[in-house]
Protein backbone atom coordinates (compact mmCIF):
# COMPACT_ATOMS: atom_id res chain seq x y z
CA UNK A 1 0.00 0.00 0.00
CA UNK A 2 2.83 2.42 0.79
CA UNK A 3 4.46 1.51 -2.73
CA UNK A 4 1.00 2.52 -4.33
CA UNK A 5 0.16 5.80 -2.36
CA UNK A 6 3.97 7.05 -3.12
CA UNK A 7 2.91 5.69 -7.55
CA UNK A 8 -0.17 7.75 -7.08
CA UNK A 9 1.32 10.76 -5.44
CA UNK A 10 4.07 10.59 -8.30
CA UNK A 11 1.34 10.67 -11.22
CA UNK A 12 -0.22 13.05 -9.68
CA UNK A 13 2.56 15.41 -9.74
CA UNK A 14 3.68 14.54 -12.91
CA UNK A 15 0.19 15.18 -14.18
CA UNK A 16 0.49 18.54 -12.89
CA UNK A 17 4.05 19.70 -13.79
CA UNK A 18 3.44 18.49 -17.45
CA UNK A 19 -0.16 18.90 -18.52
CA UNK A 20 -0.20 17.29 -22.62
CA UNK A 21 -2.01 19.71 -25.32
CA UNK A 22 -5.08 18.43 -26.84
CA UNK A 23 -4.48 15.42 -29.36
CA UNK A 24 -6.57 14.54 -32.43
CA UNK A 25 -7.30 10.81 -32.58
CA UNK A 26 -7.70 7.70 -29.97
CA UNK A 27 -4.53 7.83 -27.42
CA UNK A 28 -3.70 3.73 -27.40
CA UNK A 29 -1.42 2.30 -24.68
CA UNK A 30 -0.52 -1.91 -25.44
CA UNK A 31 1.18 -3.95 -22.91
CA UNK A 32 3.76 -4.99 -25.38
CA UNK A 33 5.22 -3.72 -28.33
CA UNK A 34 4.09 -6.73 -31.17
CA UNK A 35 0.37 -5.15 -29.89
CA UNK A 36 1.46 -1.46 -30.39
CA UNK A 37 3.01 -2.07 -33.92
CA UNK A 38 -0.45 -3.93 -35.01
CA UNK A 39 -2.45 -1.39 -33.09
CA UNK A 40 -0.59 1.32 -35.49
CA UNK A 41 -1.19 -0.71 -38.42
CA UNK A 42 -5.05 -0.49 -37.99
CA UNK A 43 -4.85 3.11 -36.43
CA UNK A 44 -2.61 4.73 -39.17
CA UNK A 45 -3.03 8.75 -38.47
CA UNK A 46 -5.89 8.37 -36.17
CA UNK A 47 -4.27 7.25 -33.13
CA UNK A 48 -1.51 7.44 -31.20
CA UNK A 49 0.30 4.50 -29.74
CA UNK A 50 2.47 3.94 -26.80
CA UNK A 51 3.96 0.09 -25.67
CA UNK A 52 4.77 -0.18 -21.65
CA UNK A 53 7.33 -2.52 -22.53
CA UNK A 54 10.46 -2.70 -24.50
CA UNK A 55 11.29 -5.51 -26.60
CA UNK A 56 14.30 -5.98 -24.25
CA UNK A 57 12.09 -6.63 -21.24
CA UNK A 58 10.52 -9.45 -20.41
CA UNK A 59 7.35 -9.00 -20.05
CA UNK A 60 6.60 -11.04 -17.01
CA UNK A 61 8.57 -9.05 -15.27
CA UNK A 62 8.48 -5.32 -15.46
CA UNK A 63 8.86 -2.30 -13.17
CA UNK A 64 5.40 -0.49 -12.26
CA UNK A 65 7.39 2.94 -12.26
CA UNK A 66 5.33 6.18 -12.69
CA UNK A 67 5.72 7.19 -16.23
CA UNK A 68 4.19 4.01 -17.23
CA UNK A 69 1.01 4.89 -15.00
CA UNK A 70 1.25 8.38 -16.45
CA UNK A 71 0.75 6.96 -20.21
CA UNK A 72 -2.14 4.86 -18.56
CA UNK A 73 -3.81 7.90 -17.04
CA UNK A 74 -4.45 9.55 -20.84
CA UNK A 75 -5.32 6.26 -22.15
CA UNK A 76 -8.54 6.31 -24.21
CA UNK A 77 -7.83 2.61 -24.83
CA UNK A 78 -5.40 -0.14 -23.21
CA UNK A 79 -4.29 -3.29 -25.31
CA UNK A 80 -2.98 -6.19 -23.11
CA UNK A 81 -2.02 -9.71 -24.12
CA UNK A 82 -4.01 -11.26 -21.18
CA UNK A 83 -3.60 -14.66 -20.07
CA UNK A 84 -1.75 -13.61 -16.99
CA UNK A 85 0.97 -11.93 -18.65
CA UNK A 86 0.93 -8.93 -16.99
CA UNK A 87 -0.28 -9.64 -13.71
CA UNK A 88 2.66 -8.76 -12.01
CA UNK A 89 2.84 -5.65 -12.76
CA UNK A 90 -0.18 -4.04 -14.75
CA UNK A 91 -2.44 -3.90 -11.93
CA UNK A 92 -0.59 -1.54 -10.26
CA UNK A 93 -0.19 0.63 -12.83
CA UNK A 94 -3.77 0.83 -13.36
CA UNK A 95 -4.62 1.60 -9.89
CA UNK A 96 -1.94 4.38 -9.64
CA UNK A 97 -3.46 5.27 -13.56
CA UNK A 98 -7.26 6.27 -12.00
CA UNK A 99 -8.38 6.08 -15.46
CA UNK A 100 -11.84 4.18 -15.42
CA UNK A 101 -11.80 3.43 -18.93
CA UNK A 102 -8.74 1.46 -19.32
CA UNK A 103 -9.72 -0.45 -16.03
CA UNK A 104 -10.87 -4.25 -16.63
CA UNK A 105 -14.52 -4.07 -17.70
CA UNK A 106 -13.89 -0.31 -18.83
CA UNK A 107 -14.91 0.34 -22.44
CA UNK A 108 -11.58 1.10 -23.53
CA UNK A 109 -9.62 -1.96 -22.08
CA UNK A 110 -9.07 -4.98 -24.49
CA UNK A 111 -7.47 -8.51 -23.80
CA UNK A 112 -6.03 -9.71 -27.14
CA UNK A 113 -6.24 -13.35 -26.02
CA UNK A 114 -10.18 -13.62 -26.39
CA UNK A 115 -9.79 -13.55 -30.21
CA UNK A 116 -7.37 -16.55 -30.70
CA UNK A 117 -7.22 -20.04 -30.46
CA UNK A 118 -4.94 -20.69 -27.46
CA UNK A 119 -2.68 -23.55 -26.92
CA UNK A 120 -0.92 -25.22 -23.48
CA UNK A 121 -4.48 -24.53 -21.71
CA UNK A 122 -3.89 -26.59 -18.54
CA UNK A 123 -6.42 -29.77 -17.87
CA UNK A 124 -6.78 -29.17 -14.43
CA UNK A 125 -6.15 -26.68 -11.21
CA UNK A 126 -2.76 -24.52 -11.94
CA UNK A 127 -1.04 -23.72 -8.19
CA UNK A 128 2.86 -22.41 -7.66
CA UNK A 129 4.48 -26.12 -7.96
CA UNK A 130 3.57 -25.81 -11.47
CA UNK A 131 6.02 -22.97 -11.88
CA UNK A 132 4.70 -19.57 -13.64
CA UNK A 133 1.83 -21.94 -16.13
CA UNK A 134 -0.61 -19.91 -16.92
CA UNK A 135 -4.06 -21.27 -15.86
CA UNK A 136 -5.89 -19.68 -19.03
CA UNK A 137 -3.04 -20.76 -21.74
CA UNK A 138 0.43 -19.74 -23.47
CA UNK A 139 0.31 -15.92 -23.81
CA UNK A 140 2.92 -16.31 -26.53
CA UNK A 141 0.67 -16.33 -29.24
CA UNK A 142 2.10 -13.48 -31.66
CA UNK A 143 5.03 -16.04 -32.70
CA UNK A 144 2.30 -17.40 -34.71
CA UNK A 145 1.09 -14.25 -37.92
CA UNK A 146 -1.47 -15.90 -38.09
CA UNK A 147 -2.60 -14.84 -34.86
CA UNK A 148 -2.57 -11.26 -35.29
CA UNK A 149 -5.06 -11.20 -38.22
CA UNK A 150 -8.10 -11.93 -36.22
CA UNK A 151 -6.17 -9.47 -33.24
CA UNK A 152 -6.11 -6.58 -35.72
CA UNK A 153 -9.45 -7.16 -36.66
CA UNK A 154 -10.71 -7.35 -32.90
CA UNK A 155 -8.65 -3.89 -32.16
CA UNK A 156 -10.02 -2.29 -35.31
CA UNK A 157 -14.08 -3.24 -34.24
CA UNK A 158 -13.08 -1.89 -30.37
CA UNK A 159 -11.36 1.52 -31.84
CA UNK A 160 -14.44 1.84 -34.14
CA UNK A 161 -16.12 1.50 -30.66
CA UNK A 162 -14.42 4.58 -29.47
CA UNK A 163 -14.21 6.70 -32.45
CA UNK A 164 -17.11 5.98 -34.81
CA UNK A 165 -16.23 8.47 -37.31
CA UNK A 166 -13.30 6.68 -38.08
CA UNK A 167 -14.34 3.60 -37.40
CA UNK A 168 -14.47 2.65 -41.58
CA UNK A 169 -10.37 3.38 -41.86
CA UNK A 170 -9.87 1.18 -38.97
CA UNK A 171 -11.61 -1.71 -40.61
CA UNK A 172 -9.83 -1.07 -44.13
CA UNK A 173 -6.64 -0.64 -42.18
CA UNK A 174 -7.32 -3.85 -40.61
CA UNK A 175 -8.16 -5.55 -43.75
CA UNK A 176 -5.18 -4.64 -45.31
CA UNK A 177 -3.01 -5.48 -42.63
CA UNK A 178 -5.07 -9.21 -42.74
CA UNK A 179 -4.50 -9.57 -46.15
CA UNK A 180 -0.61 -8.87 -46.17
CA UNK A 181 -0.15 -11.60 -43.07
CA UNK A 182 -2.02 -14.24 -44.38
CA UNK A 183 0.33 -13.68 -47.68
CA UNK A 184 3.27 -13.50 -45.42
CA UNK A 185 2.78 -16.44 -43.51
CA UNK A 186 2.27 -18.41 -46.23
CA UNK A 187 5.88 -17.82 -47.85
CA UNK A 188 7.18 -17.57 -44.46
CA UNK A 189 6.12 -21.40 -43.83
CA UNK A 190 7.23 -22.68 -47.34
CA UNK A 191 10.22 -21.28 -46.38
CA UNK A 192 10.77 -23.07 -43.14
CA UNK A 193 9.21 -26.31 -44.38
CA UNK A 194 12.54 -27.62 -43.59
CA UNK A 195 11.52 -27.66 -39.46
CA UNK A 196 8.53 -29.13 -40.01
CA UNK A 197 8.86 -32.63 -38.14
CA UNK A 198 12.08 -31.66 -36.45
CA UNK A 199 12.52 -31.59 -32.76
CA UNK A 200 13.82 -28.39 -31.18
CA UNK A 201 15.26 -27.17 -27.80
CA UNK A 202 13.75 -24.10 -26.24
CA UNK A 203 14.07 -22.10 -22.75
CA UNK A 204 10.59 -21.04 -22.01
CA UNK A 205 7.39 -22.51 -23.09
CA UNK A 206 7.24 -19.39 -25.47
CA UNK A 207 7.38 -21.13 -28.71
CA UNK A 208 4.54 -23.10 -28.61
CA UNK A 209 2.52 -21.35 -31.58
CA UNK A 210 5.31 -20.91 -33.32
CA UNK A 211 6.16 -24.83 -33.20
CA UNK A 212 1.92 -25.31 -34.12
CA UNK A 213 2.31 -22.84 -37.17
CA UNK A 214 5.80 -24.41 -38.47
CA UNK A 215 5.34 -28.14 -37.87
CA UNK A 216 8.16 -28.65 -35.13
CA UNK A 217 8.13 -30.24 -31.66
CA UNK A 218 9.63 -29.31 -28.52
CA UNK A 219 10.58 -32.43 -26.29
CA UNK A 220 12.15 -30.65 -23.12
CA UNK A 221 12.63 -27.51 -22.51
CA UNK A 222 15.57 -25.62 -20.21
CA UNK A 223 13.77 -24.73 -17.78
CA UNK A 224 12.62 -27.48 -15.83
CA UNK A 225 9.22 -25.20 -15.18
CA UNK A 226 7.97 -22.19 -16.71
CA UNK A 227 9.82 -18.99 -15.01
CA UNK A 228 11.79 -21.79 -12.82
CA UNK A 229 15.71 -21.76 -13.26
CA UNK A 230 17.02 -24.74 -14.24
CA UNK A 231 19.16 -27.04 -11.79
CA UNK A 232 22.31 -28.94 -12.74
CA UNK A 233 20.75 -32.18 -13.25
CA UNK A 234 17.69 -30.98 -15.08
CA UNK A 235 20.67 -29.26 -17.26
CA UNK A 236 22.47 -32.79 -17.66
CA UNK A 237 19.57 -34.19 -19.02
CA UNK A 238 18.19 -31.54 -21.52
CA UNK A 239 22.32 -32.10 -22.88
CA UNK A 240 21.53 -35.95 -22.95
CA UNK A 241 18.40 -35.17 -25.00
CA UNK A 242 19.98 -33.16 -27.47
CA UNK A 243 22.90 -36.25 -27.47
CA UNK A 244 20.81 -38.99 -27.88
CA UNK A 245 18.03 -37.03 -30.52
CA UNK A 246 20.99 -35.55 -32.08
CA UNK A 247 18.41 -32.25 -31.86
CA UNK A 248 20.62 -29.34 -33.85
CA UNK A 249 18.81 -26.09 -32.33
CA UNK A 250 17.80 -24.16 -29.27
CA UNK A 251 15.72 -21.17 -29.25
CA UNK A 252 15.59 -18.15 -26.87
CA UNK A 253 14.39 -15.27 -26.68
CA UNK A 254 17.23 -11.87 -26.74
CA UNK A 255 16.21 -10.67 -23.18
CA UNK A 256 16.55 -14.06 -21.03
CA UNK A 257 20.33 -14.41 -20.03
CA UNK A 258 22.15 -16.61 -22.94
CA UNK A 259 24.63 -18.12 -20.07
CA UNK A 260 22.74 -21.60 -19.53
CA UNK A 261 21.43 -22.50 -23.34
CA UNK A 262 25.12 -21.31 -24.20
CA UNK A 263 26.67 -23.92 -21.92
CA UNK A 264 24.32 -26.27 -23.27
CA UNK A 265 25.45 -25.63 -27.07
CA UNK A 266 29.03 -25.80 -25.62
CA UNK A 267 28.61 -28.95 -24.85
CA UNK A 268 26.46 -30.50 -27.37
CA UNK A 269 25.17 -30.74 -30.88
CA UNK A 270 22.06 -27.76 -30.85
CA UNK A 271 23.30 -24.51 -32.39
CA UNK A 272 21.34 -21.50 -30.12
CA UNK A 273 19.60 -18.75 -31.58
CA UNK A 274 18.36 -15.87 -29.85
CA UNK A 275 15.07 -14.68 -31.12
CA UNK A 276 13.61 -11.08 -30.86
CA UNK A 277 11.34 -10.31 -27.62
CA UNK A 278 9.09 -8.40 -29.80
CA UNK A 279 8.80 -5.71 -32.76
CA UNK A 280 11.50 -2.99 -31.91
CA UNK A 281 8.39 -0.30 -32.13
CA UNK A 282 9.79 2.41 -31.13
CA UNK A 283 12.89 2.37 -33.11
CA UNK A 284 9.91 2.10 -36.31
CA UNK A 285 9.86 -1.55 -36.74
CA UNK A 286 6.37 -3.13 -38.41
CA UNK A 287 4.93 -6.64 -36.88
CA UNK A 288 5.39 -8.07 -40.11
CA UNK A 289 8.80 -7.00 -39.84
CA UNK A 290 9.71 -8.42 -36.97
CA UNK A 291 8.22 -11.66 -37.74
CA UNK A 292 10.37 -11.61 -41.48
CA UNK A 293 13.81 -11.35 -38.92
CA UNK A 294 12.50 -14.18 -36.63
CA UNK A 295 11.84 -16.48 -39.84
CA UNK A 296 15.44 -15.24 -41.29
CA UNK A 297 17.16 -15.93 -38.44
CA UNK A 298 15.84 -19.51 -38.14
CA UNK A 299 16.43 -20.15 -42.14
CA UNK A 300 20.13 -19.32 -40.83
CA UNK A 301 20.24 -21.46 -38.41
CA UNK A 302 19.37 -23.77 -41.25
CA UNK A 303 15.84 -24.16 -40.92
Amino acid sequence: MRYLSALIGSISLLMSLFALPAHAGLRVVTSVPDLAAIAAEVGKDKVKVTALVLPSQDPHFVDAKPNLALELSQADMLVVVGLELEVGWLPNLLVGARNAKVQPGGAGYLDASQFVGLLDVPAGAVDRSMGDLHSGGNPHYLYDPRNAVPVAYGIAARMAQLDSANAAAYQANAAAFAQQAQTKALGWQKQLSGLAGKEIITYHRSFSYLAAWIGFTVPITIEPKPGIPPSPSHIATVMGTILQKHIGLMLQEEYYPAGTAELVQSKTTAKLVRLPGGTNFQGGETYLQRMERTVQMLIAAGG
